[in-house]
Order: structure tokens, then C-alpha cells, then sequence
């Protein structure tokens, strides 16, 4: 599928750009995880062929403005509202990986009227300590960028699905290639992501699909008790896969979206 680069200006000033698959509504909107982008889901909205398909950059990441001032989960949320409010005519299957799951679920919670189908792959509530939060902004932190080229990257960030997402993801600057985040952001996005938000969750009542992966970042006792505190809620695991499933265990993945996207038919 052929897709179209778009790019618009938010309240605070923030550019966000999104990629729009043309096709059929309800619109599907995909959210991708901390330090991803939406490259990371071409080939999601390439098995949703025919459908309309709309891939964000969350602020901070990939197209969209690196070092937003806000970096408030209330600004994520009305990001991706803009954004609704431009590219569909209706509610949209709204669908978010880790951070991404979290925009998600808060979108949802704050505008019920925008969506119509909530998918979780690999989130929750919010969560995590202030320790957490510090290294993983040290990780990106230790990144001794730029990079000459992607060999160079590859043998710093290893070979794994998701270095190989970052490492095709990197800005080519005129002194080397840059990763499409800023460390300082990435960890103030993800204490903000710190505060669980369970009221929000328990206020959704949309259908919503909650996908787990086995090698995932959650406890079975925090998937239970999160989908046992939810209100309409089904829960897919997937086997054999990661926290980034949709990298690692792609059909798996797209059997999930698409037994979701198959409950709200094409109009």
C-alpha cells in the first residue's frame, strides 16, 4: 500500500506527523512504543489492505517535533485527537503498543465518542519506579552517536528486531545518523507513564482487545488483575513472543488486529 506523509501543527506549536494508508473507514490508528516510530508499523497497516490506516509519530519520536517542551500524557492525548479530528469521519479502532497502548487507553478514556474499538498490544495501566524510568534514559543516553552508518550502529545497538527498528529509523545529518528521539525526552515521556492510571481504564467502555506476549514485560498476575478491571474486555496472548510483538511475531499479531478490526465492518 501506498501511503502519504502528512504533517500538522497542534496547539502548543508541536509538529506531529502521521502516514495515511488510504482505504475504507472505520479509520484504523496505530500508536507506536517509547523510542519507536511509525515505520515500525508499515507492514500492520500494509495486512490491513483496503482499510484506511493512520500511523502517528507521537511527539518526541520519529517526523513529529524531538524535543517537545510538553511531554505530558494530556498532550499526547490531544495529539492524537487533532489528529482523529482531521483523517476520519467517525470513530476510529484506536491501537497502541506499550507507551503507545497507554496514549491509547487515555484517547479512549477522555473521548469515548472517537472511538469505537480500543486495542492494547502490551499495555496497562501505567506504572514503574523513578529507578526504571532513570535507566532506561541512561541506556539511550549511552548511545555514542552519531553513527558513521548503519554497520557501525548495528555493532553498537545489536542485531535484534528491535535495534534493527531503530537502526532503519535513523536520521541522516550531514556529521553521521541520529536516532529520531532525544534521551532526556524519551525518559521524561516515560515518568509521565509512571503515574498508573486505573480510573482512566475503568472508565473505558469501549470493546477493547488486550494482546499479551508470553516473553512480554508483564507478570500474570498484572495481566489478570488488568483485564479483570477492565469493563468489555477480551484478552489474546500470543506465544513465542516479545514486549515488541508486532516485530517478533508479526502473524500472530495481525490474527489478533485483524479479528478486531473484523468486528467493525467496512462502511
Amino acid at each position: 500500500m501506498v501511503s502519504t506523509m502528512k504533517r500538522t501543527v497542534v496547539d502548543d506549536g508541536v509538529t506531529i506527523a502521521y502516514r495515511v494508508f488510504d482505504g475504507v473507514e472505520p479509520a484504523v490508528v496505530v500508536l507506536h512504543g517509547l523510542a519507536g516510530s511509525s515505520r515500525e508499523f508499515i507492514d500492520t497497516a500494509n495486512g490491513l489492505a483496503g482499510r484506511r490506516v493512520i500511523l502517528i509519530d507521537q511527539r518526541g519520536h520519529g517526523h513529529s517535533t524531538t524535543r517537545p517542551a510538553d511531554t505530558s500524557r494530556q498532550a499526547y492525548v490531544s495529539d492524537v485527537v487533532a489528529v482523529i479530528g482531521k483523517e476520519a469521519s467517525g470513530p476510529v479502532i484506536l491501537v497502541g503498543q506499550s507507551m503507545g497502548a497507554h496514549t491509547a487507553m487515555l484517547v479512549t478514556a477522555a473521548r469515548p465518542d472517537l472511538v469505537r474499538q480500543l486495542v492494547m498490544l502490551e499495555g496497562n495501566q501505567g506504572g514503574g519506579t523513578a529507578d526504571e524510568h532513570r535507566t532506561l534514559g541512561d541506556f539511550f543516553r549511552s548511545w555514542v552517536v552519531p553513527f558513521t552508518d548503519r554497520a557501525e550502529a548495528s555493532a553498537a545497538l545489536g542485531e535484534g528486531l528491535l535495534e534493527r527498528a531503530w537502526i532503519d529509523d535513523l536520521e541522516e545529518r550531514a556529521d553521521g545518523l541520529h536516532p529520531r528521539f532525544d534521551a532526556n525526552v524519551m525518559q521524561a515521556t516515560i515518568e509521565a507513564v509512571g503515574e498508573p492510571r486505573w480510573a482512566e481504564w475503568e472508565s473505558v467502555e469501549v470493546p477493547t482487545l488486550v494482546v499479551y506476549a508470553d516473553g512480554g514485560m508483564f507478570s500474570e498476575e498484572q495481566k489478570t488483575e488488568f483485564v479483570s478491571r477492565g469493563r468489555t474486555v477480551r484478552r489474546m496472548d500470543l506465544t513465542g513472543a516479545s514486549h515488541d510483538a508486532h516485530l517478533d511475531a508479526f502473524d500472530q499479531w495481525m490474527s489478533a488486529l485483524r479479528s478486531a478490526v473484523a468486528d467493525s465492518p467496512a462502511s
